[in-house]
C-alpha cells in the first residue's frame, strides 16, 4: 500500500476543448495490470470538449454546476449535483457548462486495449452545436 504522489492541475488542450477547462487527475494508469483513469475536471462557463469517444465508455459525476452532454443525434442531457452521466463505448459526444455557470465533474474510464485508443478525439462543437444544445438540454 502507498500513497500515489500527488499529480498537477493541467489547463486543458486547445485541441481538445473551448474554453478554459482544468484537470486534476487523480488516478492513471501506470502499469499493464491498471486501467482506471479518474480526473475532477473544472469548466468556466461556456466551457466544453470536442467531440470524443472512449472505447470502454465514461462515467461523468456532477459535482458543482449543470453538466450538458450532447450526442451526434441531437439527444441532450442536462445533469445537476449528484448524478452521474454514462456515455457507452464508441458514442461519440461531448460535455460542458452552462454559458453562465462554472461546472464541476468527476470523469472516469477505463484504458482501452491499446491506451492511445482510450479516448479518440475529433473536431470542436461549433458555436452554434453549442447554442442549440444548450437550448435542448439546459
Amino acid at each position: 500500500m502507498n500513497i500515489e504522489p500527488v499529480i498537477p492541475t493541467i489547463k486543458n488542450s486547445p485541441e481538445q476543448f473551448t474554453g478554459d477547462v482544468w484537470v486534476d487527475p487523480i488516478v492513471a494508469p501506470h502499469d499493464a495490470d491498471q486501467r482506471m483513469t479518474v480526473a475532477t475536471v473544472r469548466f468556466a462557463p461556456g466551457a466544453r470538449t470536442a467531440w470524443h469517444s472512449h472505447a470502454r465508455g465514461q462515467y461523468l459525476r456532477v459535482m458543482q454546476g449543470t453538466a450538458l452532454c450532447g450526442t451526434r443525434d441531437g439527444h441532450v442531457v442536462a445533469a445537476h449535483p449528484g448524478q452521474t452521466i454514462y456515455t457507452p463505448p464508441g458514442e461519440e459526444h461531448w460535455h460542458g457548462a452552462t454559458p453562465d455557470c462554472w461546472m464541476e465533474h468527476l470523469a472516469m474510464l477505463e484504458a482501452g486495449d491499446d491506451p492511445a485508443t482510450t479516448t479518440t478525439w475529433l473536431e470542436h462543437v461549433t458555436d452554434q452545436d453549442y447554442t442549440t444544445a444548450r437550448q435542448a438540454g439546459g
